[in-house]
């Protein structure tokens, strides 16, 4: 088998198939090449390693020698053994396919880049490999962490950049929603103002029902005071205020409570997701948290159906998918001119879950569906949209592996379907 690798050599080289001494400066099979073919290889600055299919080394000259130096040492393995483990996966099979391979290796410290030869012979196939530096190793390799540390900044501030956009798009439908916000709020909180109005009436009337048992207990005759008692309780309508007062109460407790959920949610989905993390989330939560902000927007003119199917946990990041629900619970209302009814789907279809928004409006031209993903693109009047919504929603939700459907017929309404992976791959 040394001689058909010599003799391989040999045709690369254009040299006769025939074989020379050994030299201490060439690592050799046991029949050595030609004096011509070795003075050859003494010239050659390129690392030279040809080895065959089973790893034996039929010849690696003196440059190869001096470029693995430390690195092969510390291998502790030959040269065809360190190769295969410095090559990529697919770098032989990609040299038996095609015939050669080439790319980059850390050979040390330094860069190298490396060629590889295949040829088969008698069911032998046999490796030439071909190393050769990087000129101006020092200044290449600096110039190649000067590159990389500005494509980090520019990733970085890019990174940045979208995030403040996604926040101030947020902060944007919020501010639009905040009259509605501030409606659903204050009727919570006229009701309870007036209960806490009936509530200090019923106090006081207690406590003139409570100082006249009082006195009737001090008194030596306390059943003397009994027509006093049943007077003041008559005139203060007692029996009355024992039935409404728990009613009053349930109600005052309800309005807070309601008042709670929608600064909470408002907390929630105003909350810049820069620090946060993916999590598992019950979806049908972060969607009656939406429904629960955006809903004096709608409900004038809206009825909304829920046909929720059973999830499981998904792993998302929560306040970035409220914004896209948002996004695409406004758009339908919106669509919507009068009256119309909007309904939120969801499901699961295999190892993805889906949540569906399908609006009774106008519906949505071919046209138009071409762009409604654009940047800065809208069909409502000059200030009354930014044009990012479905954008962004867009940018969401391939953030997070999706993709968002669209079925929509002009006149008859339009369908958008989230289809999001249960987890992330990694």
């Amino acid at each position: 088998m040394v001689c058909s690798a010599n003799a391989y050599i040999g045709r690369l080289f254009r040299l006769p198939d025939v074989t020379v001494t050994a030299s201490s400066n060439l690592v050799t099979a046991p029949l050595p090449p030609q004096p011509v073919l070795l003075a050859l290889f003494e010239r050659i600055n390129e690392g030279v390693l040809l080895f065959r299919e089973d790893g034996s080394v039929a010849l690696a000259n003196a440059a190869l020698n001096e470029m693995l130096g430390q690195a092969e040492q510390d291998a502790g393995v030959g040269p065809a053994q360190w190769l295969r483990q410095l090559l990529p996966p697919d770098a032989l099979e990609h040299a038996r396919l095609h015939g050669h391979w080439n790319g980059s290796l850390p050979v040390g410290e330094r860069m190298v880049i490396a060629d590889v030869y295949q040829h088969e012979e008698a069911g032998q196939r046999h490796y030439l490999a071909l190393f050769r530096r990087i000129e101006g190793q020092e200044d290449y390799e600096r110039e190649l962490q000067q590159r990389h540390a500005e494509l980090r900044q520019a990733y970085l501030r890019l990174n940045g950049t979208q995030e403040k956009l996604l926040q101030s798009e947020k902060m944007a439908s919020i501010g639009q929603l905040a009259a509605g916000v501030a409606h659903e709020i204050n009727n919570p909180i006229g009701y309870v103002h007036s209960n806490l109005g009936s509530l200090q009436e019923y106090l006081r009337s207690l406590f003139t029902v409570i100082e006249a048992y009082e006195r009737a207990l001090r008194a030596p005759d306390p059943k003397a005071l009994i027509p006093e008692i049943d007077d003041i309780r008559n005139r203060f309508d007692i029996d009355f205020i024992s039935r409404d007062l728990p009613q009053l109460m349930a109600e005052s407790r309800e309005g807070i409570e309601r008042v709670t959920r929608i600064v909470r949610d408002l907390k929630d989905f105003s909350y810049s997701g820069r620090d946060e993390s993916w999590k598992l989330v019950d979806l049908h939560s972060g969607l009656e948290s939406t429904i629960n902000i955006i809903w004096n927007e709608l409900k004038y003119k809206v009825t909304l159906q829920r046909e929720f199917g059973q999830l499981p946990l998904v792993e998302c990041l929560p306040s970035e998918l409220n914004q896209v629900y948002m996004n695409l619970l406004l758009n339908a209302g919106h669509a919507i001119a009068e009256r119309g009814t909007i309904t939120v789907r969801s499901g699961v279809d295999g190892d993805h879950v889906w949540v569906e928004f399908e609006d009774t409006g106008g519906g949505i031209s071919p046209e138009l569906r071409q762009r409604i993903f654009d940047p800065f693109f809208t069909t409502k009047p000059v200030g009354s949209g930014t044009g990012l919504g479905l954008s962004i929603s867009y940018s969401i939700i391939n953030k997070h592996h999706g993709r968002i459907d669209l079925d929509s017929t002009p006149g008859q309404g339009s369908k958008f379907r989230l289809v999001l992976p249960i987890k992330q791959p990694r």
